[in-house]
């Protein structure tokens, strides 16, 4: 796969259009690439459609951007490689997808029952947890644009989920988040990590027993076809970093940089300010199919949750490192142990 991947890297012209004397930039609109792995008619992909609007926009043509919804391009598996090859320039994985380059710190955002609400996330991200954790990237040639959210996690099983005895034995899929992986196996589950674009057909036939993921991407990727019930427990959140390749970023011209910028700082707003409509749109056109049957947990069931699952923030420790933990129970104002 990596050398498919640099063959395609030195196959395209948008990968060394930063190079290109400043006649050809002229003459040839300079090309970006932005794969992702959902579809256009979630959060994310709405966001992704707004910055290509914006950025061809302000930058008055001299700017091009190519979407490729739905893993057309790369699988989530293979993106952050190919960005760092130079066959795509912009990314929004997961945060989770960092942990392989030895960045682990993003993972303490999967910490369970973290954020209140979209606005506790929102704070954060644009204060210092956020700067810190995009720091974290530069040794690794990509620069850090934006968080987006994508809203609070439900799971979803063949049976109902409304106690952590539930999840005994269960086959979950998870992105590759080693916290989640943590707090499902603190419930008895046996998580399975998958790219996302497997997660169907592996619910269908029972390759896995179920997942987690938000009311939009179980609405636009048919999840909720194929799990005959779905807990709207919120109890993880679910968000993106959009990235760059830092070489290509600081090689375009500085006022095309600064047009983008502002091009995906009002993509950033847009999504983060759709994202609660297009998930309570979603579980409302769920609950409308009758395919599956919606769950809502009470008080004292989201505690005994809570309680299944604290374990994980004492284990994160070794995982994430205490000076990320320290930073985001100061932002949030949590206990981590």
């Amino acid at each position: 796969m990596r050398k498919l991947i640099q063959a395609v890297a030195a196959a395209t012209i948008s990968a060394a259009m930063f190079l290109a004397p400043a006649a050809a930039l002229a003459q040839s609109p300079i090309i970006i690439k932005f794969s992702h792995v959902v579809a256009n008619d979630t959060p994310k992909g709405k966001g992704a459609l707004k910055f290509k609007e914006l950025a061809e926009k302000y930058t008055d043509g001299k700017v091009k951007i190519e979407v490729y919804p739905n893993s057309s391009l790369y699988k989530d598996k293979e993106e952050i490689e190919a960005l760092q090859l130079g066959s795509v320039q912009m990314l929004a994985p997961s945060t989770a997808k960092f942990a392989p380059l030895g960045i682990k710190e993003f993972e303490a955002l999967d910490l369970p029952w973290l954020f209140k609400d979209e606005e506790t996330y929102d704070k954060a991200m644009k204060g210092p947890v956020g700067k810190w954790l995009f720091q974290k990237l530069e040794a690794k040639g990509i620069s850090g644009l934006g968080y987006w959210t994508n809203g609070f996690h439900m799971a979803s099983a063949n049976r109902p989920l409304i106690t952590p005895a539930d999840f005994q034995g269960l086959k979950v899929r998870i992105s590759g988040s080693k916290i989640a992986d943590r707090y499902f196996r603190d419930i008895g589950s046996i998580p399975q990590i998958m790219a996302f674009s497997e997660v169907y057909q592996a619910l269908q036939t029972g390759v896995v027993d179920g997942c987690e993921n938000t009311p939009s991407n179980y609405l636009t990727q048919k999840f909720y076809e194929v799990q005959k019930d779905i807990t709207v427990s919120y109890h993880a959140h679910l968000q993106y970093a959009v990235i760059v390749d830092s070489k290509f970023w600081s090689g375009l011209p500085p006022d095309i940089r600064a047009q983008l910028e502002k091009a995906m700082d009002e993509a950033t707003e847009y999504t983060n300010s759709i994202a609660v409509k297009e998930n309570e749109d979603a579980l409302a056109e769920i609950k409308k199919s009758g395919k599956t049957t919606l769950h809502y947990l009470t008080e004292d069931q989201k505690k005994a949750w809570q309680d299944a699952m604290r374990p994980t923030y004492a284990w994160a420790k070794g995982r994430v490192g205490q000076e990320v933990l320290d930073l985001v129970a100061k932002q949030l104002d949590v206990k981590m142990n």
